[in-house]
């Protein structure tokens, strides 16, 4: 199935409406419905008004229910697929705002306990210095002020020994000079000073050897219901389980080929001396 980004946006009440028709037509109470589907009134009211997106199990009973005829199964399935997955481009996110997507990462911080990212090609923010914050937005034209405390005020979650994190780097991720060689040096630092947090587990895979694998994107997931993946020109949210634990399977597979603990320090004071020097 392909996804069309303009789709996504009306997949949501086109859903909510098809679900609604479907409980009319079958001349059935929300009510009734819901006691079909072992579910709550309020939460199938709130399906079709909208207000809350169901999962693939959900309409899978939901239809089941209804007995609906086979050739709106597959449609309704295909709405509900596109509903569970969200696109975010980044000139929707410059035009409303960087700060605005800053706030959205943190409320997926403080309302998720299990935090796995991979990253490819870059540090991502939470483990970032001031500086490499700084450069990472300085192609943007504008003032990313606020967006940048934002960013750096994020980094308490770590100190959160409530919540659990995995960050795996690519040795690229690692090396990549982004900034002048000094400031790498203590960018590489301070990786390996967050890899000491008792709930903090870092990993980096250096390219070496032989891997089978070949990652595509940089992602995280939030313990095992969200998955976000960035492209160069915005991201990818799913919430579908299947997409969640492709992803989880996906991160296992480089978690086995990470240095962790010691051996990872030992690479990241290698990588920060060859800075230095």
């Amino acid at each position: 199935m392909t996804f069309e980004p303009e789709e996504m946006g009306q997949s949501k009440a086109d859903l909510a409406d098809t679900l609604k028709m479907l409980r009319k037509r079958a001349g059935i109470t929300q009510t009734r419905l819901a006691r079909l589907c072992n579910m709550s009134q309020t939460k199938i009211s709130n399906i079709e008004g909208g207000k809350l997106t169901p999962t693939l199990v959900d309409v899978e009973l939901i239809l089941r229910a209804l007995d609906a005829p086979p050739e709106l199964v597959s449609r309704v399935a295909a709405l509900a697929r596109n509903a569970n997955s969200e696109w975010q481009d980044v000139w929707n996110q410059r035009r409303t705002g960087l700060e605005k997507k800053q706030n959205e990462l943190a409320w997926f911080e403080q309302s998720s306990t299990e935090f796995r990212y991979f990253l490819l090609s870059m540090i991502t923010g939470l483990l970032a210095t001031p500086e490499y914050v700084r450069a990472s937005l300085a192609h943007i034209p504008g003032d990313h002020s606020k967006a940048i405390a934002k960013k750096l005020e994020r980094q308490a979650v770590l100190y959160d020994t409530s919540k659990s994190f995995t960050f795996i780097l690519t040795e690229q991720a690692v090396r990549w000079p982004f900034l002048p060689s000094a400031a790498m040096a203590m960018q590489v630092d301070r990786l390996a000073s967050i890899s000491l947090l008792p709930n903090v587990h870092l990993g980096v895979i250096p390219l070496e050897g032989h891997m089978s694998v070949g990652p595509l994107n940089t992602f995280t997931v939030y313990d095992t219901r969200i998955v976000t993946v960035e492209t160069q020109t915005g991201a990818m949210v799913f919430r579908d389980h299947r997409d969640v634990s492709a992803y989880l399977d996906e991160f296992a597979v480089y978690e086995g080929l990470a240095l962790f603990g010691d051996q990872c320090r030992g690479r990241l004071f290698e990588w920060a001396e060859r800075f230095r020097s």
